[in-house]
């Protein structure tokens, strides 16, 4: 089960993400998401992962995308709440962190893409 909670304030794209990113659910987050950011050609995105319990290749692959897409905006990408430890593990360990910065909360997010 993924829930996904979406405002857009100051110019930035917030996505709260709560329960599993898999190739069971990734879909949800491609129809409520990645077609958002594609169609209204949003640069930044902040993606809250404080209450992802899980998350597989397919769920990392996703992300990468819609860094892809920032990018090509550009705009700027961040993590906030990365704080269970195998969600942090494995995301590590894909090294998505080499291009997805992560912070500390949604209020460092406002003040680290200066919008």
């Amino acid at each position: 089960m993924l829930d996904i909670e979406t405002e857009f304030r100051k110019g930035i794209f917030f996505i709260r993400l709560n329960g599993v990113l898999s190739k069971k659910t990734v879909y949800l987050l491609n129809e409520k998401v990645t077609k958002i950011i594609e169609t209204n050609g949003f640069k930044n995105i902040v993606f809250n992962v404080e209450n992802l319990v899980y998350i597989d290749i397919k769920g990392i692959s996703t992300l990468f995308y819609n860094y892809e897409i920032s990018r090509n905006n550009q705009g700027k990408i961040v993590f906030c709440g990365l704080k269970n430890e195998s969600v942090r593990k494995k995301i590590k360990n894909s090294r998505l962190l080499n291009y997805i910065k992560e912070i500390n909360d949604e209020l460092v997010a406002l003040q680290t893409l200066n919008v």
